[in-house]
């Protein structure tokens, strides 16, 4: 894969991990077959690329993974996803994971909107 591709990759999902970069100089075909289901995944179908991204993360901010919130949010503002947006995906991390998932998104957000 060439760089560019790296580079548009990291405006998708918002930023890419140094492990999937790393990747693809030691195992090229896991590294070819990750990227054809990122392709899969995040391509737009019945829900669009935006969607997708509130999906993705109201999911990290119910695991409280940090890295996932961040880069998440990043690929989201990437996409031109609104904070309004956002936070209604929030909500409904609240609703199915309770309060600690809603207030760890929640300060994810106003960091990555400041």
């Amino acid at each position: 894969m060439c760089e560019g591709s790296m580079d548009e990759l990291g405006k998708k999902i918002g930023k890419v991990p140094v492990i999937f970069k790393e990747l693809e100089k030691t195992d090229p075909l896991m590294h070819e077959k990750i990227l054809a289901f990122d392709h899969l995944v995040w391509d737009d179908g019945a829900l669009t690329r935006q969607q997708k991204k509130i999906i993705a993360i109201a999911i990290a901010a119910a695991l409280r993974d940090e890295h996932a919130v961040y880069a998440q949010i990043a690929g989201a503002k990437n996409l031109g996803v609104k904070k309004e947006e956002i936070d209604e995906g929030l909500r409904v991390a609240f609703l199915l994971a309770g309060m600690p998932a809603y207030v760890y998104g929640k300060t994810k957000l106003e960091e990555a909107y400041k």
